[in-house]
């Protein structure tokens, strides 16, 4: 599965989204040019540079379990797109 980062700020963590209640919510893509297509939209919207990071799906699920901390598998199926400001105003 792929993340997205900020390029040259990986360390720092990965692109997440807050849901309607506020919570953020981790973005797991099982095809990579769905990562990429992501992370182009998002750069249109004036976000910083994203990388598109490979990870083992099984150990970031379990880190996500372990810090109850909510994500989605986005699949070839799924059609996402980056949310506005004013989506949960």
């Amino acid at each position: 599965m792929y993340i997205l980062t900020i390029y040259g700020r990986e360390e720092e963590g990965a692109y997440s989204v807050a849901n309607e209640s506020g919570e953020k919510v981790l973005y797991l893509f099982q095809e990579e040019d769905d990562a990429k297509r992501f992370a182009m939209m998002l750069e249109e919207d004036d976000y910083p540079e994203m990388h598109v990071v490979e990870i083992d799906d099984d150990l970031l699920i379990n880190v996500c379990h372990m810090h109850e901390h909510k994500y989605v598998i986005i699949t070839s199926d799924d059609i996402v797109v980056p949310p506005n400001e004013s989506d949960f105003s």
